[in-house]
């Protein structure tokens, strides 16, 4: 999952009190204030504090913060502030609980749930992305139930405030958040709208990866693809030196991968994959360069594609947290590369272990994944998920079995990463948005199955992120 500065289209004090070591969940209950104003009930929330309003037409939109304990288990052990978004239409709408997985965008927007059930949302940095970080940092603290501790949390300190139903959504790595919560608080939501969320059962079986690469898209783009690949390893000397010294001037380094060199050898490895998670197939396949393109022409394609930016210390720092978790519990994808025998100088460089910085100890969890998927395939209670058929992504996705009731699976024809419910063909389009419709308990004018919140220039845009991409 890489590529990740970029962006595709793209809530406590603890509840209760802190004190002799303790921590009260039942605060939450706390006797509300007698005001109606929205902004003076959210900060009565024992550790709320506000950060900033910023004004939205027809919402009112609160950053916030929450101070959570760094361990659930043992509350005593320390708190943390984790920062959150609100954008609140009205109490007696649904909300919508958003997680990207990294860093809370705190520029107001909504999620496609928020959109089509004109509901409030609640947006939440995930846990140990700066500035949601402990100081000092116990990195074993960083896992899939600790944040889903931190969304339940949430959810009841807010539940109070905002009764009606909820629905839990992400894209990418956000998700996969959605998933796992709605796996350890299966009865907080109303429903869940899972984005793109890749499911690596098992991570270190990923023949789906290579079928994939085998046959997506025309066999034409794939050989063009598999050629300029090949031809940025031929030209590694010229390539790594321009690098080098594009990264001198702009003041970027590659201690943590090691050299420049280094960084440019996973980057051509991810170019396939960046290639089809991102680009619009039915343009760029006419866009891959010949292997006979200039120097300058090589390095924008690249630079578009796989972004330089991102294989720097200063680009992979800010997802420490994401290639921490892919190496502990998430996993990660790999695949073959034959177009590039004989041309790799660091075989196995790419995958997690790489770009955590080596004083961070990293042991892999096998139990997490699987205990993910048995639940979703035997216990998914109105699960959504929308998938892209030309992600890479899409490979390993979540399947559901007999025990699933009222889940679906949904696939966008000839989609990418960017794939949402609106890009779905129509009857599955239909069938997505009435089945939330009823999960949030509202209904379309007439009973048509359209979004109830007309398009907002200011508010609507896909809130997926980049996914990092890693490979081993």
């Amino acid at each position: 999952m890489r590529k990740a500065t970029r962006w595709l289209l793209s809530l406590a004090v603890l509840i209760g009190t802190v004190g002799a070591g303790s921590v009260s969940a039942g605060a939450a209950t706390a006797a509300e204030p007698k005001t109606e104003d929205i902004k003076d009930r959210i900060l009565a929330i024992p550790g709320m504090s506000l950060i900033e309003e910023k004004p939205v037409d027809g919402y009112r939109y609160f950053v916030l913060n929450y101070t959570q304990p760094i361990d659930h288990r043992h509350p005593s052990k320390g708190t943390f502030q984790q920062r959150l978004t609100l954008l609140h239409k009205s109490v007696d709408r649904p909300t919508v609980f958003f997680t990207s997985g990294y860093n809370v965008n705190t520029a107001p927007s909504r999620s496609e749930p928020t959109k089509i059930i004109d509901g409030n949302q609640v947006s939440l940095e995930y846990r140990y992305f700066t500035p949601s970080r402990p100081a000092p940092t116990d990195w074993k603290k960083l896992n899939i139930r600790q944040a889903a501790d931190d969304q339940h949390r949430i959810f009841q300190a807010l539940h109070r405030i905002y009764r009606k139903n909820w629905i839990d959504t992400g894209g990418s790595k956000g998700g996969m958040t959605a998933t796992y919560y709605r796996r350890f608080f299966p009865h907080d939501m109303n429903g869940t709208v899972a984005y793109v969320a890749p499911n690596d059962v098992r991570n270190d079986e990923d023949s789906a990866y290579d079928r994939f690469f085998k046959n997506v898209g025309t066999a034409q783009c794939r050989a063009d693809l598999a050629a300029i690949e090949r031809e940025a390893l031929v030209r590694r000397k010229e390539m790594v030196g321009r690098f080098q010294t594009w990264a001198d001037k702009e003041k970027q380094t590659f201690k943590t991968v090691g050299s420049a060199d280094r960084a440019y050898e996973v980057m051509v490895t991810d170019l396939v994959f960046g290639f089809w998670q991102y680009q619009p197939a039915e343009t760029a396949c006419a866009e891959v360069p010949k292997p006979s393109v200039s120097t300058d022409g090589l390095w924008a394609w690249m630079d578009k594609v796989g972004g330089f930016d991102s294989y720097t210390d200063q680009g992979m720092e800010p997802y420490t947290p994401y290639y921490y978790q892919a190496g502990t519990q998430l996993g990660e994808p790999g695949y073959a590369y034959p177009n590039l025998a004989g041309l790799l100088k660091y075989p196995g460089i790419n995958n997690s272990r790489s770009f955590v910085p080596k004083d961070i100890p990293m042991r892999f969890d096998k139990r997490a994944m699987p205990d993910v998927d048995h639940w979703v395939r035997h216990h998914a209670n109105r699960m959504m998920f929308v998938n892209g058929q030309f992600d890479p992504w899409s490979s390993e996705h979540f399947e559901l079995g007999k025990g699933a009731r009222d889940s679906y699976v949904f696939t966008v024809p000839g989609g990418n990463h960017g794939s949402n419910i609106a890009k779905l063909a129509d009857a599955d389009r239909t069938k997505a948005t009435a089945e939330l419709l009823d999960w949030a308990g509202v209904k379309a004018p007439s009973g048509t199955a359209t979004p109830l919140a007309p398009y907002n220039k200011q508010l609507d845009k896909q809130e997926i992120r980049r996914m990092p991409l890693l490979r081993p």
